[in-house]
């Protein structure tokens, strides 16, 4: 897969013990309707630690989370 990234793809990585990774062009709906439009690339959070959810913090790193 090309690693270029443009208006038609979004790629998703699950990083280990950490972080979904996503590239592309999209918009996060947030559960109160509010909406984020992320245009390159957003770290997400998995732990449910993060101060700055839906984003990691690195949170991850000092609970230990696993997954």
């Amino acid at each position: 897969m090309d690693n270029k990234t443009d208006n038609k793809t979004t790629e998703f990585r699950v990083i280990e013990n950490g972080p979904l990774h996503v590239k592309g062009n999209f918009v996060l709906q947030n559960p109160d309707g509010t909406q984020i439009n992320v245009e390159k690339e957003a770290w997400l959070c998995r732990c449910g630690n993060s101060k700055n959810k839906p984003f990691c913090d690195g949170s991850h790193r000092p609970v230990g989370f696993r997954g």
